[in-house]
């Protein structure tokens, strides 16, 4: 059955690489109209964490910020498929780098790097970061339950030089990374929510507290590797740049959490410029602890 589903997609996704963008955005607005008003896809999540993030006073203002953010998320749901017909130099023209010369300098000095990045803007497109770098990218992924899926997503990355890994195999294969002296790049979705533990981390996100992952911060730690974060942003539709800054270069030094709350902080500040380019659908809150406001 996996194999047979995916037999029957594959023409899909290699039909949508293969749209020139012009295209590929008048099947998104119809995608917009479908998903939106006539399926209504986690619309009732999507208000509920606007609403929660007290990024709007209105009515008229939080409706304004769903429409938009279900515009982009058609968008971005196209612009990941489309990675597969893109070309280095498509890839680079549309999603840039501001500052190389920060990796490339962290790279003289053989040092591999840790990037922490947020569901903001296409984040997906980060992936192409090998373009700009002597590092070799690879993102942490949780692995498909279905194989043959599972396989082309891989496939796909590679396209643009950067490769995945299990997040329950990271550490093995990062240590052989290390052992070889690699200089690698690797990117973590960071602010996911995680599974309900006792032992989680709670920190303030737009006026709630909540349970956040601290893994690229423990990690940074443990294999001593600098630690960036990746603030993307929308030029115009189809067009992105990213700027790295520097969370910690040695991150041993730095006090538990401060890490994770660094990037939290940077986050939301990004999530103010243009909030309908932040992941909505995703239930961030759904773990929040109940305090008194």
């Amino acid at each position: 059955m996996e194999r047979l589903t995916f037999i029957i997609t594959f023409p899909f996704l290699l039909l949508i690489s293969w749209m020139p963008f012009g295209i590929l955005y008048l099947f998104s607005d119809i995608l917009y109209y479908l998903l939106y008003h006539v399926a209504g896809y986690r619309k009732n999540v999507v208000r509920e964490n606007i609403k929660l993030s007290g990024l709007v006073k209105t009515k008229k203002e939080a409706l304004a910020i769903e429409r938009k953010f279900y515009r982009y998320l058609c968008d971005l749901f196209l612009e990941i498929i489309k990675v597969k017909g893109m070309s280095k130099n498509a890839m680079m023209r549309r999603f840039k780098l501001t500052n190389p010369s920060m990796l490339k300098d962290f790279a003289r000095m053989n040092k591999s790097v840790f990037v922490m990045a947020g569901h903001y803007g296409n984040f997906e497109w980060l992936l192409s970061l090998g373009h700009h770098t002597p590092h070799t990218a690879h993102g942490i992924y949780a692995p498909l339950q279905n194989p043959y899926f599972d396989k082309y997503l891989k496939k796909v990355r590679s396209l643009h030089g950067s490769f995945l890994i299990s997040r329950k195999k990271f550490r093995e294969q990062f240590t052989n990374m290390q052992h070889r002296k690699e200089l690698t790049v690797i990117g973590f979705a960071a602010d996911q929510s995680p599974q309900d533990k006792k032992k989680n981390y709670f920190r303030d996100f737009f006026g709630h507290e909540v349970p956040v992952f601290t893994g690229a911060e423990r990690l940074g730690k443990t294999f001593d590797v600098p630690i960036l974060m990746a603030k993307v942003r929308r030029i115009k539709r189809g067009y992105y740049e990213t700027t790295l800054n520097i969370l910690a270069e040695n991150p041993r030094t730095l006090p538990d959490y401060a890490i994770t709350d660094f990037f939290y902080e940077q986050l939301e500040a990004l999530i103010k410029e243009d909030p309908s380019l932040y992941f909505w659908s995703h239930n961030r809150f759904k773990l929040m602890r109940q305090t008194q406001q």
